[in-house]
């Protein structure tokens, strides 16, 4: 597994990237078969490290955690617990999917845009209802079944996934998170 452990702003020493690379190692072993690679990223946000843990795996499942602690070690160490019990929790459908899976997720490019909002209630009426591009970011749409696109949302903790049913071509579909805590399904015909 390739690691890639860095820093924002802070210098990350050998001693921290040697017990990730064997912790992480550890825990995603035990866990998951075959993963692919992980990034390690730590920041510092106030009186607190963060540390953000990505690991995909060769189904081209990705599993992410992160967390906050006042020490740095603890930081990853609570994220790696985070990521342990993700992995152990979803360890059998892990493993049926792989199963039923021959072939990694396949996966389409597509543009990801993020919109100005209005910032001050009170502003004026804009002369346009075009919105204000402020950044265009290349994204994926994996090609996943309905089980497997729910599992994606919950390991990766997203609220919405936009996905390509396995085995149709334009179909595009979207699970998400409802406020009664329930999984929504939006399967266009």
């Amino acid at each position: 597994m390739q690691y890639q452990i860095s820093g924002k702003q802070i210098d990350i020493g050998d001693a921290l990237r040697t017990h990730v690379e064997n912790e992480l190692g550890a825990v995603v072993q035990k866990y998951a078969e075959r993963p692919t690679d992980a990034q390690v990223v730590f920041s510092k946000s106030a009186h607190e490290y963060v540390c953000e843990a990505t690991v995909h795996l060769s189904t081209g499942l990705t599993a992410q955690a992160k967390a906050h602690e006042p020490e740095i070690y603890a930081a990853f160490e609570k994220c790696a617990d985070k990521m342990e019990k993700q992995l152990r929790r979803y360890k059998r459908r892990l493993k049926d999917h792989h199963r039923e899976r021959a072939q990694p997720v396949e996966v389409s490019g597509a543009a990801s845009y993020i919109l100005a909002g209005s910032e001050h209630a009170e502003e004026a009426e804009p002369e346009t209802l075009q919105p204000i591009i402020i950044a265009e970011i290349e994204t994926k749409i994996p090609s996943l079944t309905v089980g497997e696109a729910v599992m994606q949302m919950e390991l990766a903790g997203a609220p919405v996934l936009v996905f390509r049913k396995d085995g149709e071509e334009s179909a595009i579909n979207i699970v998400y998170r409802r406020d009664d805590g329930n999984i929504g399904w939006i399967d266009p015909k």
